[in-house]
């Protein structure tokens, strides 16, 4: 499907100096970079945008030195416009490379008038209109990834119809999909993650992500919180795990279900992750994805700031739900053995 937030971002980067000319206008060109000082379009020479794609990566893609923050266009605008919510940003990047507006259905027809898309509010009305996983496609779907929590796992939740826009046309679908609620360290619902869902005839065959370009997607307060798995909220939690992806952490989960894990939901949002009380060492999930290793040193640096020993995990494949896939929970324990410190292994990981 063409109508996904990386397909606004390459039409974006297909012509990355214009956008860079209107919405980083404090900077200047130099070779096949936009120099300027951050993403909010303040003077100076920290943030580098590519201009043009090369072996590096593609156009449109930047990177702030003095803060390790790092993104695509349509990030440039939400910051340099001062927008909160993604459908405003979708909107301004149509408007940009005038493509036509969606419609909206019904004159003056607004659906839920008393909370804005996106917020805080909406998440935790959406979260309430959804039911536990127990029996659902959502169950079967993170069985069929080998990723076994059981109900004891509050964040996570099952919509049987859940809407899907299309963020370049405005076209909506309605599917189902895993909800997984965003938390902040008190356990509010501050934001979800959504995992779309495949339709299956087979009540009780397999179940994957949904044949979309983005089958993921986020919405609410995220910076800062997480998908928290274990996490009683004011229980000091000394020891946890902490990454980018959901599956990655729940694969943790599954093989050390005494351990709290937190799922940042991206590469971004991992590096400003709030450290619980009395946190003591933080293991981080590495994965194959280079983006994600800023995320991983800015979040590293910040628990040494804060006293906190952070020590990298570090998977035989892609990921480690790759590793729990393909080589089973039992080699993804002995892996993980000799990774942990002795008295985790001990207290975390089965015996033998």
């Amino acid at each position: 499907m063409a109508g996904s937030a990386s397909e606004l971002a390459r039409r974006l980067g297909e012509d990355a100096e214009a956008v860079c000319r209107e919405y980083l206008s404090n900077g200047h060109r130099s070779g096949n970079h936009w120099i300027v000082g951050d993403v909010r379009n303040t003077r100076g020479r920290s943030m580098h945008v590519r201009l043009k794609a090369n072996a590096k990566g593609p156009a449109g893609k930047w990177v702030d030195e003095a803060t390790s923050e790092f993104g695509d266009l349509l990030d440039v605008i939400r910051e340099s416009c001062g927008l909160v919510e993604f459908r405003d940003v979708a909107d301004e990047a149509r408007r940009f490379l005038a493509l036509p507006r969606p419609q909206v259905q019904g004159a003056g027809a607004q659906r839920h008038p008393a909370v804005a898309h996106g917020s805080p509010d909406a998440s935790r009305r959406l979260f309430a209109m959804s039911q536990p996983i127990a029996g659902t496609p959502a169950e079967r779907y993170l069985a069929g990834r080998c990723i076994l929590l059981g109900s004891r796992e509050r964040s996570l939740r099952f919509h049987p119809g859940c809407y899907y826009r299309d963020l370049l046309t405005g076209e909506t679908l309605t599917l189902p999909a895993l909800i997984a609620a965003v938390t902040s360290l008190d356990g509010q619902i501050t934001g979800l993650q959504r995992t779309y869902l495949s339709h299956g005839l087979d009540p009780r065959g397999p179940v994957g992500k949904a044949a979309l370009a983005d089958p993921r997607r986020s919405l609410g307060r995220l910076f800062g919180n997480a998908i928290w798995l274990g996490l009683q909220p004011g229980t000091p939690v000394p020891v946890m795990a902490a990454g980018e992806g959901f599956e990655t952490m729940a694969s943790l989960r599954t093989v050390m279900p005494a351990l709290p894990v937190a799922a940042a939901t991206s590469a971004n949002h991992l590096a400003g992750l709030s450290f619980p009380p009395g946190c003591r060492r933080l293991y981080i999930a590495a994965d194959a994805d280079a983006a994600g290793r800023h995320g991983i040193e800015r979040l590293s640096q910040r628990a040494g700031e804060a006293g906190i020993l952070a020590l990298a995990l570090r998977p035989q494949l892609g990921d480690f739900n790759d590793d729990l896939r393909h080589l089973g929970p039992a080699s993804l324990i002995a892996w993980l053995r000799d990774q942990l410190l002795p008295d985790d292994a001990r207290l975390f990981l089965p015996s033998g």
